[in-house]
């Protein structure tokens, strides 16, 4: 069976995906290899938020190509669904799998493993297998191929489609983690019904649908025996999800459900829309500790007259309502939220609005975005287009003021006890010190915590400095272990 590498970019929506697509490799017995040089088969999973991370993923292309001119490059993701004949002519590229066919890849793999050698052995480019030789053994609906009927020979390598009718996305578990997978992504909706004007991502990722309640606690209780203490629940409009069964679920009600089961030590949320965010949620975070206390709300704008043109469904006050529940409740909650700079039309008065409503309100961090033209979105037909070098200056301010926040909310939390996970060391360029072990708070702060302790431990840590962008922190021993030691 051949070896594979998969190159992760993109939100944890995403990353789960890729992660689903690793058990599934796993589970037929190809063999995951430590770095892309190794693999016989590469799968990048790209995003297509900005031209950005469109450029990131064609240079990763182009070097891994480069780097090993016989690998085979599948390429999947978000981008894939919305260029994928720009993406199939890049040299190097195998095969163009848009998210309508990503669960089919494992498929694609067997045919690509199987191949005669001398088959294998020129450039990969021209290597590939007509998309229709796989609908035969497909379990999952097909909706359109596209490019066999081409002349251009990268076209038939592509494999794309309608996916706003699809569930294939989430038909199958779709987990995935961080630091080696100490914290296991369960990705339970997909797709979204909003229209910003600036989002090019319910083109690529479809309607909004969920996997059923009784899926998502099924795979919670898999998670939980196979021994994780953290799980994230992420989607790509969270807060909606439910809303597409029959008979509706509610958001709320499912967390309830899951914080049912005894074996879930602890849940976090991704991103949500701020609307979503309702007393009712806040109050159910604040009823327990087994809810990780953090909330990533994305803002985009503090100016209405902006969020207008972006087409939100919210003004600012109804966003600094959420954020001062959020902190009555739950004072020392991380608050984040996404921000989009340059958006056309934005003037000097708007941006400053958005300063002075970051200033005044108790977020912990943000993620800054320069707006990027999205083929296909109406913002790409505003006029006022915001020069770049202005863009770059507005940045540069909200950066410096997200990390003037943080460093602020690190600050108020020396002194107290926090409930950390420990995660696996990294690259040693993280700069550990030998004798510290990474870890993540419940309300998402990077803590160094003293002593050598192993991956995925619950453990409570007096935070006693600050280091960098991270805190430092004793383990206080339960009387357990006080016990043990004396022994």
């Amino acid at each position: 069976m051949p070896t594979f590498f998969i190159e992760q970019f993109g939100c944890r929506a995403t990353q789960a995906d890729g992660a689903a697509l690793e058990r599934q490799l796993l589970d037929r017995g190809c063999t995951a290899a430590a770095k892309p040089a190794a693999a016989d088969i590469v799968v990048i999973n790209t995003c297509t938020v900005t031209a950005s991370a469109d450029a990131q993923a064609r240079e990763a292309i182009r070097k891994l190509h480069a780097a090993n001119p016989a690998v085979h490059l599948i390429v999947t993701g978000c981008y894939a669904q919305r260029a994928p004949e720009e993406l199939a002519a890049l040299p190097g590229v195998s095969w163009v799998v848009g998210n309508s066919h990503k669960p089919q890849i494992p498929q694609l793999i067997d045919a690509l493993s199987t191949a005669a050698p001398s088959a294998r052995s020129g450039d990969p480019a021209s290597d590939f297998f007509p998309a229709a030789a796989l609908h035969s053994a497909s379990t999952a609906p097909f909706h359109s191929f596209v490019g066999a009927q081409h002349a251009a020979p990268h076209l038939s390598k592509i494999l794309s489609g309608d996916i706003f009718e699809q569930r294939t996305l989430l038909s199958a578990p779709v987990l995935g983690g961080e630091a080696n997978h100490t914290r296991p992504t369960l990705k339970i909706q997909d797709g979204c019904d909003s229209r910003c004007s600036y989002c090019v991502i319910p083109f690529v990722r479809g309607k909004s649908r969920s996997l059923p309640p009784g899926t998502v606690i099924q795979e919670i209780q898999r998670l939980a025996e196979s021994g994780y203490r953290e799980i994230v629940l992420s989607g790509i409009n969270l807060g909606t999800y439910g809303r597409d069964l029959s008979p509706r679920v509610e958001f709320e009600d499912l967390l309830r459900r899951i914080l049912d089961e005894p074996a879930v030590e602890r849940l976090r949320i991704s991103s949500i829309e701020p609307l979503d965010v309702t007393r009712d949620l806040v109050d159910l975070f604040a009823s327990s500790e087994r809810i990780a206390q953090h909330f990533h709300m994305p803002l985009q704008s503090a100016s209405d007259r902006i969020l207008a043109a972006m087409h939100r469904w919210y003004r600012a006050e109804h966003y600094a309502r959420r954020v001062e529940l959020i902190h009555e409740r739950l004072p020392n909650a991380a608050i984040g939220a996404d921000v989009i700079t340059g958006f056309p039309g934005e003037s000097e008065d708007d941006h400053a609005a958005t300063l002075s409503f970051i200033e005044r309100l108790p977020f912990t961090y943000l993620h800054v975005f320069s707006f990027s033209k999205r083929p296909g979105t109406k913002a790409t037909t505003l006029a006022n287009e915001v020069p770049g070098a202005t863009i770059k200056r507005r940045a540069r301010e909200l950066r410096a003021l997200t990390e003037k926040k943080s460093a602020a909310f690190r600050q108020s939390q020396l002194g107290r006890t926090l409930q950390v996970l420990t995660l696996r060391r990294g690259d040693p360029a993280e700069g550990l010190e030998m004798d510290t072990t990474p870890a993540l708070s419940s309300n998402y702060l990077k803590v160094r915590v003293n002593g050598n302790h192993p991956a995925n431990n619950l453990l409570d840590v007096l935070i006693s400095a600050e280091t960098g962008t991270a805190l430092e922190g004793q383990p206080i021993l339960s009387c357990s272990a006080c016990s043990a030691s004396l022994r």
